[in-house]
Formats: structure tokens, C-alpha cells, sequence
């Protein structure tokens, strides 16, 4: 059952650890500013209560932000005991989570203020790709407090009640709030894709909350283990082949199911979910084509083709994803890039982040490709030519520069437009071209796929390559860092 009412900070902390788990630090402090009346200010633990605790009795460490003082505005206390927060949590390699319920910055507290935010700000650079970083947003998070979710690993807002904003909707020009509520999950989440859960109820975000630390490693020298897995490891899948929704895919080669996807509301024609395979956490980047709703109909349909939302997602997902030795499965089904003046103004820097992100990745790289695969969008989507260490392919899939049709349309014009039954020889030549150039079989013959696996193979084959991959050790070529 969700809560009507909403928690306190501590409630929140209790909700989200092991009953009875939590250690408070700092309770004592408070605001040290003299300025503008603010001795005459009750500043109960600053505003902010930070400790530590458990889940499933893992340590975690956790501050949730006090609306009842003064706001739960950012002071010079309040950032300093989050700082000593993220100081344990790097020398005990434990998550660090913080929950936002913020009016900003303390303006009796001015440049102090500046300065807390600004060593915020550093401590999340310093722990970033080293323990991951969770937000979750229950009321106001507005201004410079907003970036500190974005430089959080993942982000949980609530649906209503809380808002998440850099500028508020009534301060952009020719804007307000009823027009457009920019601040608001549905916006955060959808169109600026900088929420991954929207939840109803606080406490279902924080049971998912849970979920997600539980699912993931604890920090970035804890090698993921096999968990229990009582499902079969060489059970047969249902004739996926036809399925253009990756999510159903996705949660039919899984254990149990077990799937929860990330930023599932943001650029949909690009899947990125966590899910188990025999007990291993596996990051799944994946093309989709259609959403399908519990009873199997059609809700959205999307062309065949790479996004620049969609490619920045993937990248960002597959970034976390290695800095945590994560092994990442990718499922590809695309025809080329986004065609539009709008995406040709990020397609070749979205496309050369992925592409450089694939590639720089030195976890396990597992590549299944399900439908078309064609030109350049195939090389971005993880293919063994930019560094995948295995890769299979569906019989049924198509893999080339583009649709044989229209290849064979260019080779032979000429003939064509000499021909007295032009279809006649567009359909014997595609045929032709099919067999040597786009069918599986002939990219598997060169190379450049391992093995053709019968769909309903797909989770045996994916099982042991990642049994192989299991102790995979990367070499990079030395150098201080990329710079894409």
C-alpha cells in the first residue's frame, strides 16, 4: 500500500534500510552562520540526516534532506556532512544515497553556501565510476542542487509533489507552469531524459530503490558473483525471432524474468535494462521497434533507425555499465541513422560516443543480432568489427551496407531499365545477393559473426559465452584518457 501522507527524512532513511540498521552521524551539528538573524534559527541537524545502514545487510550509506528546516536548503554544515558521508563511503567502498527534498542553497549562508555545493560537486566527481550514486527526488530540487542528481549514477523521482529543475518553468522565456511543467517527472523523465524511475508512492520507490542497489555491484572492485539462479540454464526460449519488442525479448532470455529497465521512459526505441542471467547481473542495450503492453497489443511503433537520444542513453548506460566491470548484451535490429535536419545536427557526435564507448569498453561484449543490421548504425551497435568479443545472429537476419532490393537496384540499373521483366530480375538478383552478401551465413563464413544460433538457443548460447568471458582481462593501449 502507498503513503498518503508523505515520510519525514528519517522515515524515508528507515523505509529504505534493514529494520533497525541505521547509525546516524552528525546529529548534533548545526548551521554555524551569525549572519542575518540566523542565530535566532532552530537548525536541528542542519537540515540534513546522514548516516549508514544496511540492505540485505550490505553497507550503504545514505542522507536524506529535512524540508522542515529551513527547507532542507544546502548551508555550509549541511554540505559538510555529506561530505563526511561520501569520505567513509569511498574508504569502505559502500553506494553512497541521497534523497532531495531541497529549497536550494541557504541565501543567509551566500558564498559559504557556494563553496558547500562546490565541494559537493567534487566529492561525486571523485566517487563516480569508483561506488555507484543514487538520487531520489521526493520534493523540491531546484538550481545548482539539480546537478548533483545528474552527477548521481541513477535517479528516482516521485510522479507528484516533487520537482526537479535548473531553471523553474516561470522563468523561461514565453513559459510557465501551465504550459509546460518542465520541472515534473513526466518532463524530467520523458523529454529530458534526466530521471530513470518515476514512481507513484514513496515507499514503491524506494522498495525499487532497493531493488537496483541490490542488483548492481557495491562498488567498483567487487567482481559480480553468480547469485542463485533456479531457472534453466539451457531452457528453451518461445520463436523470438519475430518479436520487435527487444523489453519481451529481454525478459524471456532472463531469469525468471528478471529484468528492470533504466530511463524506460526516455528515447524508447532505445532499450537499456538491467537483467539476470544464470544469477549475473548483465547490462542490455538493445533496438526496439514496438512497445507491447501486458496483453501482447501494440502501443508505439518506431522506424528502424538510431537516434541521437537513443545513442546518448546507450553510451551513458554502457559508461556505467564498464566502470563496474558489468558485462553488457546487446541485441541489434536497425537500418541506418535518424533521417531529419533536427538529428543530422547530433547523429555524427551521438554516433561517434557510442561508437567510441563500445569500443572502450573492456567488460564482457556479448552481440546478438535479431533482424536488419545495415551500414554504419550496424558498426555503432557493438558489432565484433568495433571490439564485441562474441557475436550471434538469428538465421532470419540481415546483415550488410542495406536491404538487398535496394543494393541490387544500384548494381544492376542498367540492366533493369533494359530489362522487358524488370521485377522478374530485381527479385532472381536479391535472391542472389541475400545468399552472398546479407545472410548470416556469409557474414559468419568472413568472420564477422561466431555462430548462428536458432532462436530459441538465444539463452544457452548467451549463458556460455558469459561463463567464458567470466575472467576476461582487457589490455588498453596506455594513455592518461580518451577524449571523446
Amino acid at each position: 500500500m502507498g503513503h498518503s501522507k508523505a515520510m519525514s527524512a528519517r522515515e524515508r532513511i528507515e523505509c529504505l534500510l534493514d529494520a533497525q540498521s541505521f547509525v546516524e552521524i552528525g546529529a548534533s551539528v548545526h548551521a554555524r552562520n551569525t549572519d542575518f538573524n540566523m542565530p535566532s534559527q532552530d537548525t536541528p541537524a542542519d537540515g540534513v540526516i546522514t548516516g549508514y545502514g544496511t540492505i540485505d545487510s550490505n553497507l550503504v550509506y545514505v542522507f536524506s534532506q529535512d524540508a522542515s528546516v529551513m527547507g532542507g536548503s544546502i548551508g555550509e554544515m549541511h554540505a559538510r556532512k555529506i561530505e563526511k558521508i561520501y569520505d567513509l563511503a569511498m574508504k569502505t567502498g559502500a553506494p553512497v544515497v541521497g534523497m532531495y527534498d531541497c529549497a536550494g542553497l541557504r541565501l543567509q549562508e551566500a558564498t559559504d553556501a557556494l563553496d558547500a555545493l562546490g565541494r559537493l560537486y567534487m566529492k561525486q566527481t571523485m566517487a563516480s565510476g569508483v561506488i555507484p550514486q543514487y538520487a531520489a527526488v521526493f520534493g523540491q530540487c531546484g538550481g545548482g542542487t539539480a546537478l548533483l542528481t545528474s552527477l548521481s549514477d541513477f535517479t528516482f523521482m516521485l510522479n507528484e509533489n516533487a520537482s526537479l529543475f535548473v531553471n523553474a518553468p516561470n522563468t523561461l522565456d514565453g513559459n510557465s507552469i501551465d504550459k509546460c511543467n518542465c520541472a515534473g517527472a513526466v518532463f524530467q523523465s520523458s523529454e529530458a531524459g534526466n530521471v530513470d524511475f518515476v514512481c507513484t508512492e514513496e515507499d514503491i520507490l524506494l522498495e525499487q530503490l532497493r531493488s537496483l542497489i541490490l542488483m548492481l555491484p557495491f562498488n567498483h572492485e567487487d567482481v559480480l558473483a553468480y547469485d542463485g539462479c533456479s531457472d534453466n540454464l539451457n531452457r528453451k526460449t518461445s520463436d523470438l525471432s519475430s518479436a520487435a519488442d527487444a523489453a519481451l525479448v529481454l525478459r524471456e532470455l532472463a531469469d525468471a524474468g528478471q529484468y528492470l529497465e533504466v530511463k524506460g521512459n526516455y528515447a524508447k526505441e532505445m532499450t537499456t535494462a538491467f537483467i539476470k542471467l544464470n544469477g549475473l547481473t548483465v547490462g542490455a542495450v538493445a533496438n526496439r521497434n514496438t512497445v507491447t503492453d501486458e496483453e501482447g497489443n501494440v502501443t508505439e511503433e518506431f522506424p528502424k533507425t538510431l537516434t541521437v537520444d537513443g545513442m546518448e542513453k546507450a553510451a551513458e548506460f554502457i559508461r556505467f555499465c564498464d566502470a563496474f566491470s558489468i558485462p553488457v548484451l546487446t541485441l541489434v535490429d536497425t537500418t541506418g541513422f535518424e533521417t531529419s535536419v533536427s538529428a543530422e545536427k547530433g547523429t555524427a557526435r551521438a554516433a561517434a560516443k557510442l561508437i567510441h564507448t563500445f569500443a572502450d569498453t573492456t567488460s564482457p561484449k556479448i552481440t546478438l543480432i535479431t533482424g536488419e543490421a545495415f551500414g554504419s548504425a550496424y558498426l555503432t551497435m557493438n558489432s565484433g568489427h568495433i571490439g564485441a568479443d562474441m557475436v550471434f545472429a538469428w538465421p532470419s537476419s540481415c546483415i550488410g551496407m542495406m536491404r538487398p532490393d535496394k543494393a541490387v537496384k544500384i548494381i544492376y540499373n542498367d540492366e533493369i531499365n533494359a530489362s522487358d521483366n524488370a521485377q522478374a530480375l530485381i527479385a532472381e538478383k536479391t535472391a542472389a545477393y541475400e545468399v552472398l552478401q546479407t545472410s548470416p551465413e556469409a557474414a559468419a563464413g568472413r568472420g564477422y559473426v561466431d555462430t548462428v544460433i536458432d532462436p530459441e538457443d538465444t539463452r544457452q548460447h548467451v549463458i556460455a559465452a558469459l561463463e567464458m568471458l567470466y575472467t576476461k582481462r582487457a589490455v588498453c593501449p596506455p594513455k592518461k584518457h580518451s577524449t571523446l
